[in-house]
């Protein structure tokens, strides 16, 4: 049987390494002069992938020893993990709108440099900004229930 510690440094390594993801996958779209089909796919290659490794992490390493920890350092722990999943989801009532709006304009596969976004609907702007804060809020609260994780294993492993 592989000792809880070496399964702890492992889950470590894995929500350590979502986070690169997630800033190449932010670079492209940043880096992007027109955010075209192929520049959102690629993106959400990194994002998506990130997220994976993350969620997976969370449902079969954290979730399962939640109930026999449950207290102090876990219990915010698993409140800022929480709060990064809200703020997710709070992004995507966002990107999803947007993301029928640019497909129904065709802006994805002919995409129109000088159209405004914030002309193809009255609530673009709106969505726009929930996505932002979203997406703003997910990262902030990831690093938080990042660094509270990383005390937590550093300090139960006796590495510190």
């Amino acid at each position: 049987m592989v000792e809880d510690a070496t399964l702890a440094a492992a889950a470590a390594l894995l929500v350590t390494v979502s986070f690169p993801l997630y800033l190449k996958g932010a670079w492209i779209i940043i880096d992007a002069e027109t955010v075209t089909w192929g520049v959102l796919t690629h993106h959400l290659k990194y994002i998506v992938t990130g997220l994976v490794l993350n969620t997976a992490v969370v449902l079969v390493w954290m979730v399962p020893r939640l109930a026999t920890q449950l207290g102090g350092a876990a219990a915010l722990h698993a409140v800022l993990g929480l709060q990064a999943y809200a703020m997710l989801a709070f992004a995507l009532t966002g990107i999803v709108r947007i993301f029928r709006i640019k497909r129904r304009e065709e802006l994805y596969r002919d995409p129109e440099p000088g159209v405004s976004l914030s002309e193809l609907h009255p609530e673009m702007d709106h969505w726009r900004k929930r996505l932002r804060i979203g997406v703003a809020g997910y990262v902030l609260f990831w690093i938080l229930a990042w660094v509270v994780g990383m005390a937590r294993f550093l300090i139960k492993y006796g590495y510190v």
